[in-house]
């Protein structure tokens, strides 16, 4: 069925009816909400670009003082600075022919990623010659997996989506990392489920919105996780007062058969180079670099050096991370036996909470995955705008204070507002990822509730 419809005319002749108000509002808001997110993301390429040139040497690195600029300025970029020491200057195609070093350097191609981002990374350096034409080949590849975010968060949430569209965070770190792409299948994973109406059977829809998250993994893993909710919910919601537990099975076989199809040829064509990506982040210590709680929370034992402590956190910090996966989960069949509706998507938002506070990393751009959470469950807006608050602290302040290590200025926590200003953002984020972890849990899930509501009031 079309969207067109026909009225009769006076003289009898048949014309095409106008569209409904509510129709062409809709359309309007999705063409804002597009249009608002170019702009922002323009502003995001234009922060970031304020490290590149003037001047380049000739290994293609910007100049002068590119070193002190980064941190001094707050425009430091890993697009911009991984131009030097992957080999992705030298236009070399990813994994293929990588190795890792005993001491964890990557050489031969490859790069700490999983194999899209590789690819990703490979194409926006093919017509570069400096720094500053990889940081703007990546950000026009990126870009329009900015503006389908946006769009696809339009259709879901409405003027809700207005913080994706105009969100600091967009503009801080869109072209930090390459994570527009992960977030793009994330939110269309949502979308295959919730968003293309319900003339498909929801087990089919599922197995699109798992392969979506098969193919996020691919670029940056954490979409996995969101695979055991899914299927939770197909489980509980396919079949009206029964367990499909044929279709909940469909969703993890189809999101590793993703993961899988996209990983052999890699693995198939450079097995130590695609094993590098996973080894590299296994080796990765706890640092000043890394933001996470373990290093903050545990000084001074939690020097790189000290290898009892970063032994601890290899195996200390997995742990947890799965354990408030499965805090996560249970939470939402209680939800489930109270409420008749798996709330998946508030689960995935617990399960990312949970990542972020207890992985032994949490990179900036890490705020570009939860975004799309506040636009899509109803949080309260004290806590969307503290945690956003929080955020741009730590954001400005991580790259200011590492500009005072350097210059041996007002390091201390008594002595600047850079180091003040790194321990807001460190433990504001801490405190406020546990008050959303609960917050996630309790929200009503407006997208998973409409699914059906004839579903029986109790399961046995």
């Amino acid at each position: 069925m079309t969207d067109t419809a026909v009225d009769a005319a006076p003289d009898g002749t048949r014309q095409p009816a106008a569209r409904p108000p509510h129709a062409v509002a809709g359309r309007v808001m999705l063409v804002v909400l597009v249009l608002l997110t170019g702009v922002t993301l323009l502003l995001g390429y234009a922060n970031k670009a304020r490290c590149v040139g003037p001047e380049f040497d000739a290994t293609g690195r910007s100049g002068p003082d590119y070193e002190v600029r980064i941190d001094r300025d707050v425009c430091y970029s890993d697009i911009q600075h991984l131009w030097l020491g992957r080999d992705i200057d030298q236009h070399v195609f990813p994994y293929v022919a990588g190795s890792i070093t005993p001491e964890g350097a990557l050489v031969g191609g490859s790069v700490e990623y999983p194999v899209l981002t590789g690819v990703l990374i490979w194409a926006g350096a093919l017509l570069a010659d400096n720094d500053g034409e990889f940081l703007l080949g990546s950000a026009l590849l990126m870009a329009p997996f900015g503006l389908l975010t946006g769009w696809l968060l339009g259709r879901l949430a409405r003027w809700r989506a207005l913080l994706w569209a105009l969100g600091p965070p967009v503009v801080l770190y869109a072209f930090h990392n390459w994570d527009l792409p992960v977030v793009a299948c994330a939110v269309g994973a949502v979308f295959a489920l919730h968003g293309m109406g319900s003339r498909r059977p929801l087990a089919d829809r599922a197995l699109v919105a798992a392969v979506l998250l098969g193919l996020g993994f691919a670029f940056k893993l954490y979409p996995g996780a969101f695979v055991l909710p899914l299927a939770l919910y197909v489980l509980t919601m396919s079949r009206p007062g029964s367990l499909d537990w044929r279709g909940a099975l469909r969703v993890p076989l189809a999101a590793a058969a993703t993961v899988v199809l996209v990983n052999l040829p890699f693995a198939l064509g450079g097995y130590e180079g695609w094993r590098a990506s996973f080894t590299f982040q296994q080796m990765r210590k706890v640092d000043l670099t890394t933001n996470s709680i373990w290093y903050w929370g545990f000084r001074p034992e939690s020097d790189p050096d000290n290898k009892a402590f970063q032994s601890l956190m290899d195996w200390l910090s997995p742990t947890l991370v799965l354990l408030s996966f499965a805090v996560a989960a249970a939470v939402g069949l209680w939800r489930w036996r109270r409420e008749s509706v798996y709330p998946w998507i508030g689960v995935s938002a617990a399960i990312l909470c949970g990542f972020l506070l207890l992985h032994k990393v949490h990179s900036p751009q890490y705020t570009l995955w939860l975004l799309p959470f506040f636009v899509l469950l109803q949080v309260p807006w004290r806590w969307v705008v503290g945690y956003l608050a929080v955020d741009l602290v730590m954001g400005i302040g991580i790259f200011r204070w590492f500009y005072t290590l350097d210059t041996g200025v007002g390091i201390g926590i008594y002595e600047g507002l850079a180091a003040q200003a790194v321990a807001v953002g460190v433990w504001g984020r801490a405190v406020l990822l546990v008050v959303l972890f609960v917050v996630f849990l309790r929200t009503p899930d407006p997208l998973a509730a409409r699914e059906r509501t004839d579903v029986p009031a109790a399961h046995g």
